[in-house]
């Protein structure tokens, strides 16, 4: 019997096939909402039809629009691939990811469809039979690269209209009279001689950079061997343009290496994609992009699709792919990768080297080279994930939006122009921290984030309980409450002072100072948000209803499901996907987390510098130079006295009078 928590478009279990293909779940009006695939499409599709309540927030808001599923079973899971991708392109569903593209990269063109081919610089990537090199992230950097690749491979660069000027007057352009240009417009190289520079410049740009400087290192010789020193000159000339072209692309791998490396770093509504493409041991270009998410996907899944999206309609894709997790279908994504070198092989333009055929191998690099390639991509979309969802919170127009949709949502009388969000931090139930974050107008204000500790709390809900009514202290009228750890920044009023002048009174300024930063500490909050579901809420309701404050909206925050929960409320409030209103209480969120984290990691750092200071013989110096060490505390816990003892200043006696503290807690 069908269960009434549920769908009701839902098919008989027996109705759905066991075998590989894609689905498609459709609107009243017949829209593609989402396109997947399976391996089997019984056990796929059930975990879309099970009650409600347990499906994922963005899952189950998918579920209920669509009205309808549908099916097609195919041969193998790599026809089931190639399926999902053909539809997705077609169809364009709004539950699936969905990209915001690098259009606006330069490119290094060479047109060798043409029957002159053309060395250019262009964002257009539907040149005809052109090959592509790059992306490059500054235009500035390409045409340096290409003025000193000229010098060596003086193909044609200028425009149609300048070309054919030339054959009319028969004067070639400046280029050619300063020998950066063939000039196959007045025949000084025939059209064949000039494609086969072309395609030397080609081949050199594709990484066999190393080949030709040898070649024409040996034509050097072979010239100055035989007192043709113009010649020699010239050879000399064209190997310092092709070493200074190869040095600005940096060297990180073997000469005889080509592969592209992903970094993504991604939350629960967006994720930065970073790929270094590495040819001939160099890195040719970097390409950047945003990915939305809307269902709540693996990394695995998400590596397929970016790797879909990476590989439409480019160059070849290299023999090796590192990634950072593989992919379930890794196999059937590795052909249809393979299919990807040899369509593109075949299409583009005859060129030298070896044809793009053979296996693709996608990996997770281990250790080495590769993987300190791979970490340095995940640290760029990291840094570009961040850079991405600061600049959404602070353009004014966005903020004002945010703002207005968060009053909507959580039906407050006016916009919430000041938040305050509260975390708590522990390390296993001990050394239990809080923090205060407070975001005016859309934006964080430092140096009004206050710190707290908590000296003993039962659980998460009743940390919460105790910050919230430590908080609310100081909104009642005789501003009691007690003294908390000061904030991240300085306040901005307290500077430009001189505690040096005889005239001020330095217990006066002191005393001043904390009445300044207690009166902004009793500014109320419109809305006051902490970071949990349900039972945190619930527990800063109960704070809120003994410390007698009103006018106050309060609002949880869950993790992953990213839900916001109001209190005395069995459902959550959910902002839209991708929305300013929840890019802005996502910032919040991550920054009380944040500061919570970074005070709690001060507070253990103190801590054992106090333990170690007991020491006699252990100074602020050596300590530091034991932390600096170790790395960490619990690498310092764990070294034995020999260990400790290979540290610069420490002997043997501390060593074991440093690791006996220790051991003893």
């Amino acid at each position: 019997m069908q269960s009434t928590d549920t769908v009701g478009y839902r098919p008989k279990a027996g109705e759905i096939p066991t075998q590989p293909g894609v689905y498609r779940f459709r609107d009243k009006n017949r829209r593609v909402l989402y396109v997947g695939k399976a391996k089997n499409l019984r056990a796929r599709l059930s975990n879309y039809f099970q009650p409600l309540r347990s499906l994922h927030e963005r899952t189950r808001r998918m579920v209920t629009t669509a009205a309808s599923v549908e099916w097609t079973v195919v041969a193998s899971e790599f026809e089931a691939l190639q399926l999902e991708y053909t539809w997705i392109k077609e169809f364009n569903p709004p539950f699936n990811v969905q990209f915001r593209d690098d259009k606006s990269y330069p490119y290094l063109a060479v047109t060798l469809g043409e029957r002159i081919p053309r060395v250019m610089v262009t964002r257009n990537r539907n040149l005809k039979d052109a090959r592509y090199f790059g992306p490059y992230t500054k235009v500035w950097a390409i045409r340096d690269t290409v003025d000193l690749m000229l010098k060596a491979f003086p193909v044609r660069s200028c425009s149609d209209g300048v070309y054919r000027r030339a054959e009319l007057t028969g004067r070639p352009c400046l280029l050619g009279d300063i020998g950066k240009c063939a000039a196959p417009c007045v025949g000084r190289i025939s059209p064949e001689d000039h494609r086969e520079l072309a395609e030397d410049f080609v081949s050199f740009m594709a990484g066999n950079d190393t080949k030709y400087i040898r070649d024409l290192t040996e034509k050097m010789k072979q010239a100055a061997s035989t007192l043709d020193y113009e010649a020699a000159a010239r050879h000399r000339d064209a190997i310092g343009a092709l070493e200074a072209a190869m040095g600005k692309s940096a060297v990180v791998l073997q000469d005889n290496v080509d592969l592209d490396a992903f970094g993504i770093a991604q939350d629960e509504l967006a994720a930065a994609v970073q790929q270094f493409i590495v040819r001939g041991g160099r890195i040719r270009g970097v390409r950047s992009w945003v990915v939305d998410k809307e269902l709540d996907i693996s990394l695995g899944e998400l590596v397929e699709t970016v790797l879909q999206n990476a590989y439409e309609g480019a160059d070849a894709p290299p023999r090796e792919i590192i990634v950072p997790e593989l992919p379930e279908d890794a196999t059937e994504l590795e052909q249809w990768l393979m299919a990807r070198r040899v369509e593109a092989d075949e299409a583009g333009p005859v060129r030298r080297g070896p044809k793009s055929t053979g296996r693709v191998e996608l990996r997770v690099a281990q250790r080495g080279d590769k993987a300190a390639l791979a970490q340095t991509a995940e640290m760029n979309a990291k840094n570009a994930l961040i850079l991405y969802k600061t600049r959404r919170s602070s353009d004014f127009v966005a903020r004002s939006k945010a703002l207005n949709d968060i009053q909507d949502a959580l039906g407050m009388a006016d916009a919430p122009l000041r938040m305050e969000c509260f975390d708590v931090s522990h390390l296993s139930g001990t050394n239990i921290v809080a923090s205060m974050v407070v975001f005016e107008d859309g934006l964080p204000r430092k140096d009004q984030y206050r710190r707290f500790s908590i000296p003993e709390s039962t659980d998460d809900t009743e940390s919460i309980y105790q910050v919230i009514s430590r908080r609310l202290a100081y909104l009642k009228d005789d501003g009691a409450g007690e003294q908390d750890e000061a904030v991240e920044a300085p306040d901005p009023d307290d500077q430009g002072r001189d505690g040096d002048d005889p005239e001020i009174d330095v217990d006066a300024e002191i005393a001043e100072a904390a009445e300044r930063r207690r009166r902004k500490f009793s500014y109320p909050p419109n809305l006051l948000i902490v970071d949990g579901g349900q039972p945190q809420v619930a527990a800063a309701q109960r704070a809120l209803d003994e410390s007698g404050v009103t006018g106050i909206q309060l609002a949880g925050i869950a993790k992953r499901l990213e839900e916001l929960w109001l209190p005395d409320s069995d459902f959550p409030v959910i902002l839209p996907r991708n929305s300013d209103a929840l890019f802005l209480v996502q910032r919040i969120r991550d920054e009380a987390h944040r500061f919570a984290i970074t005070y709690q990691r001060a507070r253990r750092k103190r801590d054992i510098s106090s333990v170690l200071g007991e020491i006699p013989g252990l100074g602020p110096a050596r300590v530091k130079e034991l932390l600096k060490h170790f790395g960490s505390v619990a690498q310092l816990r764990q070294a034995t006295p020999e260990q400790i003892a290979e540290v610069r200043g420490v002997g043997p006696a501390i060593a074991a009078a440093v690791h006996e503290r220790l051991a003893a807690g």
